[in-house]
């Protein structure tokens, strides 16, 4: 489905790597201003001159530094939350930092973000804002507590915020990626030990891209969805479907990418 996003501005935070500049690149393709907010230390500017895109160095976390990136940019169309952390830790093992700092990063961050954009929505008559959350925003995998959390309480967000913003034209709305390949997941996707038996859990018997989570989030920001609001949409391969999986070895076989059932 082609997009066209011309004479609209976008914001995407975490826009330098992984989702976040799959997010950037696709709707800068699309013909969008595209702003990417994300910490000095991931290198905005750099990811930006990239696409022909504008940068500002932010830290969601602070309040400030989001009114101020928001400032320049002042009637964005379309802002995809994305900005996120994740750690594994054993529940035992989850300090209170490492809870504070995800919850404050992922949850509260998004919160900031959101609550800003959607100041600067109102003034305009209308927008589209999608939450990234995950597949882990339903599930209790284990070691990711407080991801967990985090991910989970985005879905209050998405329920609340959809309510209270659909009367000024603004939607609302997230996606919720299962595992994609970005540079947290590389290692993992390189190891068909690991991949094999995961996948298995997956209808489409493979991981997923940034670009395909990517295309869900335009379309949520697009006019295409304009009667969807409160949506938490999978990208997921059907994983969240799936109770039991569909692979074994006596009907398929893995290629080291994907399973391939036999005919």
């Amino acid at each position: 489905m082609p997009f066209d996003f011309r004479n609209k501005k976008v914001v995407v935070t975490g826009g330098a790597n992984g989702i976040g500049l799959a997010i950037a690149s696709n709707f800068a393709r699309a013909g969008a201003e595209v702003w990417i907010f994300d910490l000095p230390s991931e290198k905005p500017e750099e990811a930006a001159r990239s696409l022909g895109a504008r940068a500002c160095a932010v830290n969601v976390v602070e309040r400030e530094s989001l009114e101020k990136a928001f400032a320049e940019v002042d009637d964005p169309a379309v802002v995809a939350v994305n900005a996120g952390i994740g750690s594994q830790h054993a529940l035992s093992a989850t300090s209170r930092e490492i809870w504070d700092r995800t919850l404050a990063v992922n949850l509260t961050g998004a919160f900031q973000t959101l609550q800003i954009a959607a100041e600067r929505m109102k003034r305009h008559h209308g927008g589209a804002i999608v939450l990234t959350a995950s597949t882990n925003s339903f599930d209790g995998e284990e070691n990711l507590i407080a991801y967990n959390a985090s991910k989970a309480g985005l879905l209050g967000v998405l329920h609340t915020a959809a309510n209270e913003l659909g009367p000024y034209g603004i939607r609302v709305n997230a996606v919720c990626p299962g595992l994609i390949r970005t540079r947290l997941t590389a290692a993992s996707f390189a190891n068909p030990d690991i991949v094999g038996p995961y996948f298995k859990q997956i209808p489409l018997g493979r991981g997923g891209e940034p670009d395909e989570v990517a295309q869900a989030v335009l379309f949520l920001g697009s006019d295409s969805a304009s009667y969807i609001t409160g949506a938490a949409v999978f990208v997921d391969g059907g994983q969240m479907a799936s109770k039991f999986g569909c692979w074994t070895e006596e009907n398929a076989t893995f290629d080291g990418k994907r399973w391939i059932r036999r005919v």
